[in-house]
């Protein structure tokens, strides 16, 4: 026993993966405080609340989380039927932070602004496995920690508009006309959109969804008009894997998606990078590059920035992080995901050995571990957290025994394979990962990750 195993554990954002999170250090019988920035459980997936989620229900639910909901009598929802954003807030999140196991250890208005080791910075090494985290709150308190799970995800921190990574010229100027990913064209957002032309940017499966709305909204509201422009010279990977995927209401978004498109009722443009946006006579002009380098402009009402999300590390810039380059995920788990691989199948389920960073007991996990990468499944997090617990609590056997099974989608990820119109599910190049999610390819069939032959020694990690 050390100083440190009286610390509780601090889990960032109620979320499905904070709250499950949550739910695991429950059963393990290790203390914890959830600290989630918003006002209720789930605040972000609240956001998107009217968007109705791919995977049923048997897929959303953590199984620990779920044993708690049963002990205290919880009506399950079908687990064939598709929850939306909301129903997934009401239906299982709010009742989960409800639950007096865990009610008591959510704290709501916490935005966590940093985190460190008490009285050490990044360079000091001496001491620092033993030393705990410090975590300091928007308001000034202060909070101290065994150990840090991260899972405030990435919804707050959009990719910007701009083809090079980079804002486009104007873009923070001409921000009344841009909206987030997945605006409720048919609902609350409805005025922004009826009689003005719509210029979607994106390729994923965020874009395909206010696509098909602002179809729907066109067919009845004259004036309308919706713009699609995507980085790819085709939209393929959009499309999807229609009958061949095991997720019915995902396959048919791209072909729904698709027949809007060959019907003339969303203009398609390919090719299409950002480079400019200037405010003109109460519209928005964009000024775009082609991949052929020519140019042009195209005038709209308003711009749905769909393109993607981007991991906010800076909360943790005094923690020793190890993070790929490229995505923004750890070092070891960016090759399984990287959706640049030609890849088609299932990234190897994954738990603490490849979420772990040089800063001992310092886990992102949810869309957060993705970095970049937008393939994540609930499912995923769920599967994560359950493993990193289990490491906390000294279970190796348990916390490396990581498996997931989950639903073939028909398609595979990358637009590579996809643009040079080869079979994408060939052989798998020797060393690659495998991609998963929303828009990789999954298999039903669980995977087990070959587990390590010792556990770390020392730090918050029980042995």
């Amino acid at each position: 026993m050390t100083a440190l195993d009286d610390l509780r554990t601090i889990v960032i954002g109620a979320g499905p993966t904070g709250l499950a999170a949550a739910a695991h250090l429950h059963e393990r019988g290790l203390p914890f405080t959830v600290l989630e920035a918003g006002d209720t459980p789930g605040a972000a997936v609240r956001q998107w609340g009217h968007v109705r989620v791919f995977s049923p229900w048997r897929y959303n639910i953590d199984q620990a989380a779920r044993r708690l909901l049963d002990e205290a009598g919880w009506v399950a929802p079908d687990p064939g039927t598709l929850p939306t954003g909301a129903e997934l807030v009401d239906d299982y999140l709010r009742p989960l932070a409800q639950l007096p196991q865990l009610k008591p250890h959510v704290r709501y208005g916490a935005r966590v602004e940093a985190i460190s080791r008490l009285g050490l910075d990044r360079l000091r090494t001496a001491g620092r496995d033993t030393a705990p985290f410090l975590l300091r709150l928007a308001d000034g308190d202060e909070l101290v920690a065994r150990a840090v799970i991260d899972a405030s995800g990435t919804w707050s921190t959009p990719n910007v508009l701009g083809g090079s990574g980079l804002r486009a010229r104007g873009e923070a100027e001409a921000a009344a006309y841009l909206e987030h990913a997945l605006p409720d064209v048919l609902g609350a957002d409805r005025g922004r959109f009826v009689g003005r032309h719509t210029l979607v940017v994106g390729a994923g499966h965020s874009a395909a969804n206010t696509l098909l709305s602002l179809a729907e909204l066109a067919a009845v509201e004259a004036g309308t008009e919706v713009t699609w422009a995507i980085r790819a010279a085709a939209p393929t990977r959009t499309y999807g894997g229609g009958d061949a995927d095991a997720l019915p209401a995902r396959g048919a978004l791209g072909a729904r998606l698709r027949a809007h498109v060959d019907a003339g009722r969303i203009r398609l443009l390919t090719g299409f990078s950002v480079r400019a946006l200037t405010p003109t006579d109460g519209r928005v002009s964009v000024a775009v590059r082609h991949g052929d380098g020519s140019a042009e402009s195209i005038t709209v009402d308003r711009v749905v920035a769909a393109t993607g999300f981007r991991p906010d590390h800076s909360i943790a810039a005094e923690l020793r992080l190890d993070l790929d380059p490229v995505l923004g995920a750890t070092r070891a788990l960016a090759p399984l995901i990287d959706p640049n691989e030609h890849s088609c199948g299932t990234v190897p389920p994954h738990g603490v050995d490849v979420l772990a960073h040089p800063e001992h007991c310092y886990f992102a996990v949810g869309m957060k571990s993705y970095g970049r990468a937008p393939t994540f499944l609930m499912a995923t997090g769920y599967e994560q957290v359950r493993s990193v617990v289990a490491a906390l609590a000294g279970d190796w056997a348990a916390a490396r025994d990581v498996q997931l099974d989950l639903p073939e989608t028909g398609v595979c990820s990358s637009d590579s394979a996809v643009s040079a119109g080869d079979d994408c599910c060939g052989s798998q190049p020797a060393g690659r990962g495998l991609s998963t999610g929303v828009s990789g390819g999954l298999r039903s069939a669980p995977i087990s990750l070959v587990a390590l032959d010792a556990a770390p020694a020392g730090g918050c990690c029980a042995s």
